[in-house]
């Protein structure tokens, strides 16, 4: 049975028992506490909290899932995947334990000429909470498990939470036997592999406080409505069902594998080490396709760190099998057919996917090289040194900031005779691991308990008025201060505002929130933010400047009327930006993020390379042919199947409903999915004016404009100015740039005369300074202060000659100051017999430096140390002396 069978059976089935089916979230989430959606209730947290009203009684999906915080365990075991889909029936305040269970074994158990999954009941087991009696009861009464095979776990295994506060419940588990052939009897209570567990019913009930772990908390009552989240991996049932070891080898990510042992010419199941790299390329590759599908992209930081380093450990398993070259075309191009009747747009998009894919492989594999190089100079400095083990410090610092995979270095060390210092690489790798978990639990800590808002939210959504109005009446629905409902905020409070209705725009898609004041009866407040802390409620964070205000007061909502104009304008701008890139650069070029806000806007786009000056001034001068053209800005109502069919960008990162909002601007030419406000026509922009292009990451580019008077204004200071080089300079505007390069490049000759002056009347001290050299014990010591210099490199060059001049036979130790520019520098040389005698210049060279507020260090034969205070040379010289006399 195929796995999108299997998908489609489960659909079918709860469809037909009444549930709503509901299309996959992103695996983006925009719950601050996720990176992605970890799990298949994560789209539906804010209506199993009661957070929200569920717009369903009864639901079901199967939910794209993305978690790496395993990602060792990948390829070893038969069930862990960092990408993953889970098939969920959800129940908000309709059916409960019954029936959630009734349904799993109806659905399990069922033929599958009827529909069902087919399973033999003799082939599974149930674990219950060892303190819920009644779900142990209910299946009794709905299965026909026999007593012995329903097993009684603790709280760390039948117990759900999501580790913070919110919903918490009792949950139970069926896992299927392998058989004997794959581990010891004794059911799931063993935690043997033999038994997988393939379906966790979670029943919701408890709202939990005072998390002090995943597993001790504070039940704080029980939830407005009990509700169930289910969850059945479908990689495992597909495994299962398709009579193969593990979920590699389903038909979902076996073609990828296949493809790996093409390309290695190696035989998958000849050995363990090998068909786990096997396993991990099939994992990741598919795990990679599916972030880039829903707009992830490589980078340094957040979400695009997680994709690169999936795209990087593929790499490092397929040159750990042999392939030192490109090979994700191939790979990608295997995933895509794999996973296309799924999800289409992996294969509609796969241009674009595949460029991103294709554009990170060669970029570490550039990485490789270069790090190859640094580790070959590494180990050959070690042997040198005597040394047989490389450094944890040295090994850390290959992977940390070379992107360099421990398991290479330990491969070509080993080839080198040598090996790392393991122990205290772990020990780095700990630190940093510890690190980011301290930032971690200071960023769950810092996140808002969204249940304060639960009982605003049950009243209705917040109407919003703004498109059509600037001023609204409503009555206040709630007020926080502090996180905590009052009735009342007075002079002088930062408060939250719960309106019924407003004008006034909440940040959202890019658009910053409005400015404006509410004001009521004796009352006037500052609106200084707002947000949407849930979806479908508005909240509006106030300065109360003037008297009183109390729930259930009237208020009207006052949008600054200049602020809101110049921020449609720059709204509008940028759609006519996105437009105009996509005429240049091609439909590849999609938005990755946009801000917009009074007079200026960011815009985000997919594009692996820096704009030429021509392409940009072609891209202004689209947008500003829009304005020119006066097109008109239309918007609709509809729903998102209509919408896209309609040829709708629907961006990635954005949530929409099923019902969405359609903006034109002039027809089809620009047409994207938008919640924000815009001007009427395009002539109302006024004027786009590009002032920057520069990278976001390897495969985004970011431009950024001036919209209307803010436009206007930096081209009259830029036509001002202009105008004052020409009158300083006596040139004509058209011959403006070849004389200032001409002036330019005339500095720079002159620039080059002086240093050049400079070395050579440092050089004429030579024969001073070689005089100047002085017994210090074994050493002779020459530190000396040349004052002024063009260069640090003039620094060393010039030490170095003294270091030679002194002569090889006597210990001879170096150090030189001077300022540069106004920071000062110091260059250490010793030669062979001052080393051998113990001086070593990087340890002088950080003395030197501590003594001028900064740091240094170098070589054992040449260092140099800068700081910040140059009036401390004469400190730091005497550092070095002091240093020396001491050895």
């Amino acid at each position: 049975m195929k796995t999108a069978e299997i998908a489609q059976r489960y659909l079918d089935y709860f469809e037909k028992k009444g549930h709503t089916i509901v299309p996959s979230a992103s695996l983006v989430t925009d719950d601050p506490a996720l990176l992605f959606t970890v799990a298949g209730m994560v789209p539906f947290i804010p209506y199993l909290s009661g957070d929200v009203p569920a717009p369903y009684a009864r639901a079901a999906d199967v939910q794209k899932c993305i978690r790496t915080n395993d990602i060792e365990e990948v390829g070893k075991t038969p069930r862990h995947g960092t990408f993953f889909q889970m098939l969920g029936n959800w129940s908000f305040g309709d059916y409960f334990k019954e029936g959630a269970i009734s349904f799993a074994w109806e659905l399990l158990t069922s033929p599958e000429s009827e529909g069902g999954l087919g399973f033999d009941p003799k082939d599974l087991w149930v674990t219950v909470y060892e303190e819920d009696d009644e779900a142990r009861q209910l299946w009794l009464k709905h299965s026909t498990l026999p007593d012995e095979r329903i097993q009684r776990l603790g709280k760390d295994t039948n117990y759900w939470s999501t580790g913070l506060p919110g919903p918490a419940g009792p949950c139970s588990e069926i896992f299927f036997d392998r058989g004997p052939a794959y581990g010891i009897d004794g059911g799931p209570a063993t935690d043997d592999d033999r038994y997988v567990e393939i379906w966790n019913l979670v029943f919701m009930q408890y709202e939990i406080a005072d998390v002090r772990s995943k597993y001790d908390f504070t039940i704080v009552g029980e939830l407005p409505n009990k509700n169930i989240d289910t969850g059945m991996g479908l990689e495992r049932v597909a495994f299962i069902k398709q009579g193969v070891d593990n979920m590699y080898e389903t038909d979902q990510v076996r073609p990828v594998l296949d493809k790996a042992v093409e390309l290695s010419g190696k035989t998958y199941g000849a050995n363990h080490e090998d068909d786990v790299r096997f396993r991990v390329i099939a994992d990741h590759v598919r795990s990679s396709l599916m972030l880039l599908s829903d707009g992830v992209t490589p980078s340094n930081d957040g979400r695009g760190y997680i994709l690169r380093r999936l795209m990087r450990r593929a790499i490092r398993s397929m040159r750990l099998l042999g392939v030192d070259g490109p090979s994700f075309a191939e790979l990608f191009a295997a995933s895509r057919d794999a996973m296309k009747e799924a999800y289409p747009i992996v294969e509609t998009d796969y241009a674009r996917l595949s460029q991103y894919a294709l554009a990170e492989e060669a970029t570490f594999l550039r990485t490789l090289a270069a790090g190859s190089e640094l580790l070959d100079e590494s180990v050959e400095q070690a042997k040198k040194a005597g040394e047989g083990k490389l450094s944890g410090a040295q090994a850390f610092l290959l992977h940390d900031t070379y992107g360099f995979p421990i398991d290479l270095t330990l491969e070509i060390v080993e080839e080198a005779g040598l090996s790392v210092d393991r122990g205290a690489f772990d020990s780095l790798m700990q630190e940093q691991r510890e690190r980011a978990k301290a930032d971690a639990r200071s960023r769950k800590g810092q996140l808002a308990d969204t249940s304060v808002y639960r009982d605003f939210r049950a009243q209705g959504e917040t109407v919003f008025t703004g498109y059509t109005e600037l001023e609204t009446g409503s009555r206040v629905l709630g007020l926080l201060v502090g996180g905590v409902s009052v009735d009342r905020a007075s002079q002088g409070q930062i408060a939250e505002v719960i309106l019924a209705e407003t004008a006034l725009y909440a940040e959202s898609g890019g658009q910053v929130a409005d400015k404006g004041v509410i004001v009521g009866p004796g009352y006037e407040l500052e609106v200084l933010d707002v947000q949407k802390p849930v979806p479908g409620l508005v909240s509006h964070t106030v300065e109360v400047t003037t008297g009183e205000v109390a729930v259930g007061e009237a208020a009207t909502t006052v949008v600054d009327a200049a602020n809101r104009r110049a921020a449609q304008q720059a709204h509008s701008a940028t759609h006519l930006v996105h437009a105009a890139l996509r005429d240049t650069l091609g439909k590849s070029a999609t938005q990755a993020g946009s801000l917009n806000r009074a007079g200026y806007l960011r815009f985000d786009f997919s594009w692996g390379q820096a704009l030429s000056p021509e392409t940009r001034t072609e891209i202004e001068e689209i947008a500003n042919n829009a304005v020119r053209d006066n097109l008109e800005v239309t918007t609709r109502i509809m729903s998102l199947d209509e919408a896209k069919a309609a040829g709708a960008m629907a961006l990635f990162g954005e949530k929409y409903g099923e019902t969405v909002r359609m903006v034109d601007i002039g027809g089809p030419w620009s047409r994207e999915l938008c919640a924000g406000t815009h001007v009427s026509s395009s002539a109302e922009v006024g004027l786009i004016n590009l002032i920057g292009e520069s990278s976001v990451g390897a495969s985004n580019r970011r431009v950024e404009a001036l919209v209307g008077q803010d436009a206007f204004r930096e081209l009259a200071a830029e036509r001002a100015i202009v105008s004052q080089l020409t009158t300083s300079l006596k040139t004509p505007r058209d011959q403006l740039a070849a004389r200032v390069a001409e002036l330019a490049a005339s500095l720079k000759a002159a620039e080059k005369r002086i240093a050049q002056f400079e070395a050579r009347a440092l050089a004429d001290r030579l024969p001073q300074l070689v005089g100047a050299a002085a017994a210090a014990g074994p050493f002779q010591i020459v530190a000396e202060s040349l004052g002024s210099a063009g260069s640090a490199d003039d620094v060393r060059t010039l030490a170095l000659q003294v270091r030679d001049r002194l002569g090889a036979d006597a210990a001879a130790i170096v150090a030189l100051g001077a300022v540069v520019g106004d920071r000062p520098v110091v260059v250490v040389a010793t030669n062979d017999a001052a080393r051998a005698a113990g001086a070593k210049a990087g340890v002088l060279a950080k003395a030197a430096a501590s003594a001028l507020g900064g740091g240094g260090g170098g070589r054992d034969d040449v260092a140099q140390g800068g700081g910040t205070d140059a009036a401390a040379l004469p400190v730091a010289l005497r550092a070095v002396r002091d240093a020396v006399s001491g050895l």
